[in-house]
């Protein structure tokens, strides 16, 4: 009994306890996870924060190159002026009117996965204020989160026009959100980019693949000429190109300072050059002694969250994409099996491509007719041009197939086509992929592109000035930031009297192909639908006006019934 009784009064104490500290009903019922990780016990001291801010990076990774081999990683390339599917296939973005509908999960895709960046970096932006840390500390972390919402809010405003503008973290379901104006998105990227571009670190004081201020003003030159405040984007962009830390790489460097492109079949006769080291394992980081990249995509080998495995895979699939296939069925003139039946990791085959997506012919030859010989750019270790044939057994082994055509391509140019190389590695691939040291003959598995990806490199800072430049009037300036880009490719300057917009599109094409995303500047400088029809043949006829935005995913108008969704002009 006095046991029963001793227990009682424990309890009884417990109860005035929880009593006197529970008086707040609301903090009382507050539930707070303890067992699996929430944004209420996520975010308690500054490495938490860093947590949240590192997924920002794989999510920006992720939607350039993070699942296999899904068309949603390249439609910033294809059926644009520079690129088509090769094979036809409207499944993969070989036709406007056909895939650009509202409810293709590529177009979802991207809408759902920029908002998750906004929505992260809005639950860091909310949550940081009532963590203890130093003021350094705080500003520092905002600035980051406001420059991948910024980021995210590019790639929306570009691509949809004015999207629903979301400022704050969300904690319950809404069915009311309703579209800005593209003006108000683009006014708030500059806000977000310039509190960044003032508070995150120098160049040269963070980590390769982390962002900088100097990125920050990339975005914010970007963005300012969008909004046609042009002088201003002439200071942003300056501040970059001006800094000590930087500058355009304009001798040979990195881990392939003193190699030059070697291939068994293509005898190449000119040595490498700055412009290929760029695009060599190895080199993408300022480590390397790149001074030239501001923002590169990391990846790593066999390394958790690394995405790259020895034993292969198609993530960053740029060479399975971009490459031809010109291992499969290939005939020589007599009709005989004139290649190996795998492809190589060299040049002649392209790695292990699969050919999805080819250059158009105004990327191939246009571009480059008045200074074929002279731009390095277009050297033929960086636009491999000829396909040697590989097989021993045919009469034509180690014979070009421009000298002597392949009866099979007759009909099927879709098995071998010029590429740019920066799209391999050659020479590079892992170990685990080579079933034959000898031939280097890569497995089914091989198609990824083994090294860092560049999102920001100076070379564009130059074209993005040169931009601001023209739209101020001032061409003689803008000449001579392009010239500082053709000067480095051994090409002819250009004269003020021919820049014009076009032609700055145009350089951004030879400097940036399979880099920058293109359907996004062409979306964000109005121009995708005019070149379209003029330099692909392919969807020159398939293209509408109404293209120059995509649709809104049709799951956002349905959902948001109480909200102002209306469909972008010209979608059902």
């Amino acid at each position: 009994m006095k046991n029963i009784i001793y227990k009682l009064k424990i309890s009884l104490v417990g109860l005035l306890v929880l009593i006197n500290l529970g008086c707040d009903e609301n903090a009382f019922l507050e539930e707070i996870p303890l067992d699996f990780f929430s944004p209420e016990n996520s975010y308690r001291n500054f490495e938490d924060f860093q947590s949240a801010l590192t997924d920002l990076y794989a999510r920006v990774r992720f939607i350039h190159s993070g699942t296999n081999d899904n068309v949603q990683h390249f439609v910033h390339w294809m059926s644009t002026d520079i690129a088509f599917h090769v094979r036809k296939d409207p499944g993969r973005f070989g036709s406007h009117t056909v895939w650009l509908i509202p409810t293709n999960g590529a177009i979802e895709f991207h809408w759902n996965e920029w908002y998750k960046i906004i929505s992260n970096a809005n639950t860091i932006l909310d949550r940081i204020e009532i963590v203890q840390m130093t003021d350094a500390q705080k500003s520092e972390i905002i600035a980051e989160a406001k420059f991948f919402r910024a980021f995210s809010y590019r790639y929306l405003v570009y691509l949809y026009g004015g999207v629903p503008l979301i400022l704050e973290e969300i904690t319950s379901p809404r069915v009311d959100f309703s579209r800005a104006s593209k003006e108000e998105i683009l006014n708030q990227i500059v806000l977000d980019a310039t509190e960044a571009s003032q508070n995150l670190p120098g160049i040269s004081q963070v980590v390769d693949g982390k962002v900088s201020k100097l990125v920050a003003f990339h975005l914010l030159a970007e963005t300012l000429i969008s909004l046609g405040r042009f002088d201003e984007a002439i200071v942003a962009a300056t501040t970059i190109i001006d800094d000590p830390a930087t500058q355009l790489m304009t001798s040979r460097f990195g881990v392939s300072a003193n190699r030059r492109p070697i291939d068994p079949y293509l005898q190449f006769t000119q040595d490498g050059d700055p412009y290929w080291d760029l695009f060599q394992a190895g080199n993408q980081n300022r480590a390397s002694g790149n001074r030239e990249a501001l923002w590169v995509l990391q990846y790593e080998l066999d390394i958790p969250g690394g995405l790259f495995r020895s034993s292969g895979g198609y993530y960053n699939g740029l060479e399975r994409w971009a490459s031809p296939v010109a291992f499969l069925t290939f005939r020589d003139p007599e009709n005989q099996e004139g290649s190996l039946g795998d492809g190589q990791s060299n040049y002649n085959t392209g790695g292990r491509g699969v050919s999805f997506m080819r250059n158009t012919d105004f990327y191939l030859n246009t571009l480059w007719e008045s200074d074929w010989d002279n731009d390095i750019r277009n050297a033929p270790h960086n636009i491999v041009r000829d396909y040697v044939y590989t097989n021993p057994n045919s009469n034509f082994f180690m014979r070009s197939s421009l000298e002597f055509p392949s009866p099979t391509l007759a009909n099927q140019d879709w098995r071998w086509y010029p590429y740019p190389s920066k799209v391999t590695t050659p020479g590079d691939h892992p170990s685990g992929l080579i079933i034959d040291n000898d031939l280097l003959l890569l497995n089914t598995q091989a198609g990824a592109t083994y090294r860092d990806m560049y999102l920001f490199r100076l070379a564009e800072t130059y074209l993005l000035r040169a931009e601001a430049y023209l739209g101020r009037g001032d061409l003689a300036n803008a000449a001579n930031d392009i010239n500082a880009v053709r000067s480095r490719a051994n090409a002819t300057p250009v004269s003020p009297g021919q820049v014009n917009l076009d032609y700055i599109l145009d350089e951004r094409a030879r400097e940036l192909v399979y880099e920058e995303p293109r359907r996004l500047h062409l979306h964000r400088t109005g121009t995708l639908v005019e070149r379209v029809r003029k330099y692909n043949a392919f969807n020159s006829n398939e293209i509408r006006d109404y293209h120059a935005l995509w649709p809104i995913p049709f799951r956002e108008i349905e959902s948001n019934k109480n909200g102002d969704m209306p469909q972008n002009p010209g979608y059902n």
